[in-house]
């Protein structure tokens, strides 16, 4: 089954009988040819994937979305530019957007977390710029900044031409909602803020420290029993690195508990050049999955039907984690669909992974069986002119 859309044609792939709870469901994505695109995935009656609306609005390189209720904030990496930009949009239920509100970042915004009582603050990771920004949300329609840090490095890390300055890449909430952490690719750093949950500003704390060169890039937070672990992926050197996390009257302590390559203990690396890119945790709990970029070591079928050239992959990796230790076990590794999946986001049941392809102009969904965390089949396909980077759903 085929549709016309405004961003191309999509290819809707077979297997959607894991699906029959979900009706459907809407996607969000960026590019950075400068759209944000809103996409309506059906799962019964007519199915498919269709384009419903396109927007510009976001600015030159839209790079990462964040869904506070019927607000959608779109980070705006601006190359080249002094400062980047946030902008926010109204959602209807028809996925149509609507332009509130747009304010300057520091330069080349990547990422974004909501934080604060009531969810009322917006950190923004500005890798470019090597800073961190924060505002109040409360308005969506009148963004107010908070606060707003510039980092420097004393010299170069080991490796100086990803390591000239420093460049946070990620803002994460930690489980309490007390702490803000920043991986710093630049500085081998993932650093640690705490926060005034009311004032919304952040207070510098003790950072954790990664291994030279290692270029810490996303985490992600897992709670499991009364254990709260951390798992870290680095862009640099293709680890993954676990650790437990204790709350003490100076901040947050780290002990590491786990360590493997991007593939996993005792699988193959990553080639050479490859580099590890998102990292998430399954609602469940139970996975953990990774993306590599740059490997081109699998191979899909072609999403254009008349085609019969199979295409380069690169992988999706899925680890199921020990709740008492923390350790990681390989357990998949799956085509993602097409070349830099720079991103991908699991839907709230967990059956379904949108995937963004920055190298392949496409953005893909893959159905998910939870129980076993095992991706299954391409449900569908859609041609995105330009490096698509970002996907999430909007359920």
């Amino acid at each position: 089954m085929r549709f016309s859309g405004l961003s191309g044609a999509i290819a809707i792939a077979p297997g959607l009988g894991l699906f029959s709870a979900v009706s459907a469901a809407l996607l969000h994505v960026t590019s950075y040819a400068g759209t944000l695109t809103t996409l309506n995935l059906a799962l019964s009656g007519t199915k498919g994937l269709q384009t419903l609306t396109t927007s510009t609005e976001c600015g030159t390189q839209p790079s990462w979305l964040t869904l506070r209720g019927p607000v959608l904030y779109c980070a705006n990496e601006a190359f080249g530019k002094d400062n980047g930009t946030l902008a926010s949009f109204s959602v209807s239920q028809n996925g149509t957007l609507a332009l509130l509100d747009k304010v300057d970042t520091i330069g080349g915004p990547v990422n974004a977390v909501v934080y604060g009582k009531g969810r009322r603050g917006l950190a923004v990771a500005d890798y470019a710029g090597a800073g961190l920004n924060t505002f109040n949300i409360t308005n969506p329609k009148a963004l107010a900044p908070v606060q707003a840090d510039v980092f420097t490095l004393p010299h170069p890390g080991i490796n100086p031409s990803r390591q000239e300055r420093p460049h946070p890449h990620q803002a994460i909430l930690d489980p309490s909602g007390k702490f803000l952490l920043v991986p710093d690719l630049g500085s081998d750093l993932v650093r640690v803020f705490a926060l005034n949950v009311t004032t919304l500003r952040y207070k510098q704390s003790d950072p954790l420290v990664s291994a030279p060169g290692s270029g810490p890039r996303h985490g992600t937070f897992l709670v499991s029993g009364n254990n709260v672990f951390l798992y870290v992926v680095h862009e640099l050197a293709n680890t993954i690195v676990g650790y437990t996390v204790n709350y003490t009257t100076k901040g947050l302590a780290f002990a590491q508990v786990y360590i493997s390559n991007t593939h996993g203990l005792g699988e193959t690396p990553a080639i050479s050049g490859a580099t590890a890119g998102e990292i998430a945790i399954s609602p469940d709990s139970r996975f953990l999955i990774i993306s590599s970029r740059g490997e081109g070591t699998l191979s899909v079928p072609n999403f254009d039907p008349s085609n019969t050239t199979q295409l380069p992959s690169d992988p999706l990796i899925t680890f199921s984690i020990d709740p008492k230790t923390g350790a990681l076990a390989h357990v998949q590794t799956f085509a993602a669909g097409g070349m830099v999946p720079r991103h991908f986001s699991l839907n709230k049941a967990g059956s379904l992974v949108g995937v963004a392809l920055q190298g392949s102009e496409r953005a893909v969904v893959i159905s998910r069986d939870p129980a076993t965390g095992l991706l299954k089949d391409f449900v569908a396909s859609v041609t995105i002119a330009g490096e698509v980077n970002n996907v999430i759903f909007n359920e």
